[in-house]
């Protein structure tokens, strides 16, 4: 993909600098990192640049012009440190010390009106987390793998799913080509009959738990019958896990392969994040997967990280979920 905007090395500066203000842990004091961040950007202190790209963003998402974009050479912490593949998370809780590729994504929350989603029976409740490969779900189907990922979109059988999906590029190495993979809702649907698309709209399916759900909650087994399609182009569905429901009509089964088959025919956008990039896209409104094109070395390729956060289409759509706020906290969810 194209990047929607090449930040030069003087903005890179400029805006690392920025972020430099901001030394407090989110993942220890996470409500005093976001007010910091708020009051910030309430006091028009972030570079104005990063505001009018914010905003442009924010205008071709309004305008449906596009629900996926690329930012290049943005700030990112300067000491990445390796991270211990049988327990990653742990690591880094000792071995981060610097937030600035965390602030840049809490002030690309703010900017642009999506507010940040996090889950409780996840990460500690951190609402910033790593797509990193953890050794013992080598080869399985969850983004802490080190394998290639199907179409889907993330968290699918939860009740509360992400709007939008922010993936900053910490440690991409330049030898192996990992890319992610795009299908926009709006393409999908150009191959499925009004027909088709009327019995996908129907709570004819349900949706396995990925195993890493499943191990961080035992609760979480399957999605209750669900469907499809919702709204003009919304999709809810992972490729291998989301099935025709038992009791479901025969028709059903049919839209679900035509659905299968859509996919193959339908438009896509592919990515190769690189250290530095942003890669923001519309979680529901889309599908997207992860393809390992050329690996040279497996052990190496497994050393990629991507710090990630879920966000919320705006302030109205977080509002519908308040009900399940961990401990009252907006935004985390309790799953």
């Amino acid at each position: 993909m194209k990047p929607f905007y090449h930040f030069s090395d003087e903005e890179n500066k400029q805006l690392t600098h920025f972020f430099n203000q901001i030394v407090i842990s989110p993942y220890v004091h996470y409500q005093e990192f976001k007010y910091v961040v708020s009051e910030l950007c309430q006091l028009k202190r972030v570079p104005g640049f990063f505001v009018d790209i914010c905003n442009s963003i924010k205008d071709e998402r309004k305008q449906g012009i596009s629900d996926i974009h690329v930012l290049r050479n943005c700030p990112r912490d300067t000491d990445i440190p390796e991270l211990d593949p049988d327990n990653p998370l742990a690591d880094k809780y000792k071995k981060k010390k610097t937030f600035i590729g965390e602030a840049l994504l809490e002030t690309f929350s703010l900017l642009t009106g999506t507010p940040l989603l996090a889950y409780g029976s996840r990460h500690n409740g951190d609402f910033f987390t790593d797509v990193v490969a953890i050794r013992k779900y080598s080869g399985q189907l969850t983004g802490f793998s080190d394998s290639e990922l199907v179409y889907h979109n993330d968290r699918t059988a939860h009740a509360v799913r992400a709007d939008f999906v922010t993936l900053l590029g910490l440690r991409c190495p330049d030898e192996e080509l990992i890319f992610t993979g795009y299908i926009d809702g709006k393409e999908l649907i150009k191959h499925l009959s009004e027909e088709l698309q009327e019995a996908l709209r129907q709570p004819w399916y349900r949706t396995e738990f990925d195993v890493y759900s499943r191990e961080t909650n035992s609760r979480q087994i399957s999605s209750p019958d669900h469907a499809i399609l919702k709204n003009h182009h919304s999709i809810r569905y992972l490729d291998t896990l989301t099935q025709v429901a038992p009791c479901a009509p025969v028709q059903a089964k049919e839209a679900l392969i035509a659905f299968m088959q859509a996919m193959t025919k339908a438009e896509k956008q592919r990515h190769r994040i690189i250290q530095g990039d942003l890669l923001v896209f519309a979680n529901q409104d889309g599908l997207h997967n992860r393809e390992k094109i050329d690996i040279q070395n497996k052990e190496n390729a497994a050393r990629r990280w991507l710090l990630k956060t879920y966000a919320f289409r705006d302030e109205k759509q977080a509002a519908q979920y308040k009900d399940y706020w961990d401990n009252g906290i907006f935004g985390r969810v309790n799953d």
